[in-house]
């Protein structure tokens, strides 16, 4: 009978932690796992060398910073579309919001960018306690305002204080329908901030404020992010929000 029980008891055991650990696997250095989906998201100021970073297969997409505010675009954002494509990268962009006026920072940002259905629309919250930028408020008049013009909601790029706020924000109803792109550089997360998501789209975990991974061709400051999956399901989501 003391068998029976113990075989009993790791049934049990088996059942009740496999949904854990399958959960825990998506926040526990992710890109370890070699069959996991790897994004850049460049700037202008970060160097690419395309031949040597076409080397890492599990890089498949790019999301490039477009716009700042009402009047600044990156210089290098056209022709670094144009090379990316060329090469069979998935593209992407995102808004640096700022401080007032977001209709009108929403309309800049998809007049500059023109973005077809295939490519990720994003929106930069760096830090929305701050006067520095966009306020949460202001946040979601943009988000809706590229919902209006674009028929599509775009990724909310935020780092854990900024997400958490979100989460207990009277605006978390909007953001539950924005795909999570999420900034924090750290191996493992046991703190995720649940309300308006369940998990990220993305993780941003290495960049130059700490460099867990690098990826050839590019230097110590580039930003990195992993999508729990592969490459092809990356490909099959991407670009997370559809008309």
């Amino acid at each position: 009978m003391d068998g029976l029980r113990s075989r009993a008891l790791a049934l049990v055991l088996v059942v009740v932690m496999v949904p854990i650990t399958a959960r825990a696997g998506e926040f526990i250095q992710p890109w370890k796992d070699p069959s996991t989906a790897l994004v850049i998201d460049p700037f202008s100021g970060n160097g690419i060398k395309w031949d040597e970073m076409q080397r890492e297969a599990r890089l498949v997409a790019i999301i490039h910073k477009a716009t700042i505010g009402l009047d600044s675009l990156d210089p290098k954002y056209y022709e670094r579309k144009t090379e990316a494509k060329k090469r069979g990268y998935l593209w992407g962009s995102y808004h640096w919001g700022l401080p007032g006026k977001p209709e009108e920072q929403a309309d800049f940002y998809i007049d500059m960018v023109k973005p077809d259905d295939e490519e990720v629309i994003a929106l930069d919250l760096e830090d929305v306690s701050s006067v520095k930028f966009m306020s949460l408020g202001e946040a979601e008049k943009f988000v809706m305002r590229v919902k209006e013009r674009t028929g599509r909601y775009p990724m909310i790029y935020a780092n854990h204080k900024t997400a958490a706020q979100i989460s207990r924000s009277a605006f978390k109803a909007t953001f539950a329908s924005t795909p999570l792109w999420y900034a924090r550089f750290r191996p493992d997360i046991s703190d995720f901030p649940l309300g308006p998501w369940k998990t990220y789209t993305l993780w941003q975990f290495s960049s130059e404020i700490r460099v867990q991974y690098r990826i050839p061709g590019t230097e110590s400051n580039m930003d990195i992010n992993v999508f729990y999956g592969s490459a092809d399901t990356l490909r099959r989501a991407w670009p997370f929000t559809r008309k």
